[in-house]
């Protein structure tokens, strides 16, 4: 029989396929809604500016192909442009536009006002812990299997 912690593992890989499952859905119901590794991209641009990119891809652990398909998907969407490097011309820059935040925001918004919701009847330390050790937990599996 396996150890306590094995089964822990075992339990929390488990509430984690149900987890993305389910934000999935979620995520799918929304009226803004695009893919969710396309989102990420528009997260990272909104966030953190304009990027090369190369940049972006090594921003969210791809590789440059994938992210330029994806892009591609934002542009046709109005959410992104894709202008020439003002440092190198041969190179170009994705940025978020107006619409692309304004999805951004909105999108935020309302998952914060949905996980309010389903947090209200928590007690704050009890929010607070989830927080910190999601966060704790996020940070070591980045750490671990993403950047090993």
């Amino acid at each position: 029989m396996a150890d306590a912690a094995t089964h822990e593992a075992d339990e929390l890989g488990s509430q984690l396929v149900r987890l993305i499952r389910l934000v999935d859905r979620a995520q799918a119901d929304h009226p803004d809604a695009v893919e969710r590794s396309a989102y990420l991209l528009l997260v990272h641009l909104v966030k953190d500016g304009p990027r090369r990119p190369s940049a972006l891809a090594e921003a969210v652990h791809s590789d440059p192909s994938t992210v330029s398909r994806q892009v591609a998907q934002l542009v046709k969407l109005g959410y992104v442009t894709r202008t020439p490097d003002p440092e190198d011309g041969r190179a170009s820059l994705f940025a978020a536009t107006d619409e692309g935040r304004r999805v951004f925001e909105e999108n935020r918004r309302h998952r914060t006002e949905r996980i309010r919701s389903m947090l209200a009847d928590w007690q704050p330390d009890e929010r607070t812990a989830l927080v910190r050790l999601l966060g704790r937990f996020t940070t070591a599996l980045e750490e671990q299997w993403i950047r090993p």
